[in-house]
């Protein structure tokens, strides 16, 4: 005898009264792997994904099943149908289920969570004898074997689980963290580019001379700076040792003017 709602009260008020309650008694269930949701917009339309039990040949796939709620409910079963494809006796090719808890076997003490276990207990043991592909049954009976194969197959093709991130947006690559060191410069030299100097601490700009732009080099080691100069006419080099210049003259020790390694030091090549 089919079940029939009480005379007199609203299918869809007691529908969604029942979806509510079914929606905070999914709070406390231990779901595991499987997942349970209704979609945002209409609480009458769910989806389930299903991981392949252990020890069948669906292990290692995840089978997505849409689920849709009549009015009625709990007094008609709801509407399942996978969505991935799955090779079994009793699922069809288009995702119909072959399944006596959907059918004859439907009672309003039932409920989404309990249909979605029976699906997971439908992939470790088919009902070869109660077929919805019955060549697909009849070679479960026959060629376990290659049955299985099939069946494994087929995860591998269709039911492999989405590389998603935690939010559950597709991982993208991490950008990459931006430096402070500057880039190759290029300086003209006499209408030419010269080129770039390759240089390991801070890049200084040399005072312009009207005739040249001139590459400074500045070490890394605070007590022994090399400064290169170079014109279109001469180069000289200047070593700047404990604050102090070799080469450029006594005066300045003398006069106590001591460069620091952190100047930048320009020597005329006057004739």
């Amino acid at each position: 005898m089919a079940l029939r709602r009480p005379p007199g009260t609203g299918g869809n008020a007691m529908a969604t009264k029942r979806i509510r309650k079914e929606i905070s008694d999914l709070a406390r269930e231990n779901l595991g792997a499987i997942t349970l949701v209704p979609n945002e917009s209409n609480v009458f339309q769910w989806r389930a994904t299903i991981p392949g039990p252990a020890g069948s040949p669906y292990e290692g796939g995840v089978f997505e099943v849409d689920i849709r709620i009549p009015e009625d409910y709990p007094f008609s079963p709801p509407h399942v149908q996978f969505v991935t494809k799955v090779y079994h006796c009793n699922v069809s090719q288009h995702g119909a289920i072959c399944l006596d808890l959907l059918k004859t076997a439907w009672s309003p003490a039932l409920s989404l969570y309990k249909v979605v276990l029976s699906l997971s207990s439908l992939l470790t043991d088919p009902n070869p004898s109660d077929p919805l592909v019955p060549a697909i049954a009849q070679e479960y009976k026959q060629n376990r074997k290659k049955h299985d194969a099939t069946a494994k197959e087929w995860v591998k093709m269709y039911a492999q689980p989405r590389k998603e991130t935690l939010t559950g947006v597709p991982a993208q690559s991490a950008p990459r963290a931006q430096t402070s060191r500057p880039g190759t410069i290029l300086r003209h030299v006499n209408g030419s580019i010269a080129p770039p100097a390759q240089i390991a601490g801070t890049r200084r700009s040399a005072p312009n001379r009207g005739d040249s732009a001139t590459p400074i080099e500045i070490g890394d080691d605070d007590d022994d700076v090399e400064i290169e100069l170079s014109t279109p006419r001469r180069s000289k080099r200047a070593r700047v040792e404990n604050g102090e210049v070799n080469g450029a003259g006594s005066a300045n020790r003398r006069g106590g003017a001591g460069a620091s390694a952190d100047d930048v030091i320009v020597i005329d090549d006057d004739d």
